[in-house]
């Protein structure tokens, strides 16, 4: 759960923080944060 949460909020402040960011720039940020999740998940466990 902890790691959705920090996903989430990843998420949440690049879309109110970049408001601007073109389409292909939020799927980028989506894909670093997933991949920095990953990592987490396996650091965590």
């Amino acid at each position: 759960m902890k790691v959705y949460i920090f996903w989430l909020i990843g998420v949440t402040v690049w879309n109110f923080g970049y408001p601007e960011a073109d389409p292909i720039l939020d799927v980028l940020a989506a894909i670093i944060l997933s991949l920095l999740s990953f990592g987490l998940k396996k650091y965590l466990n």
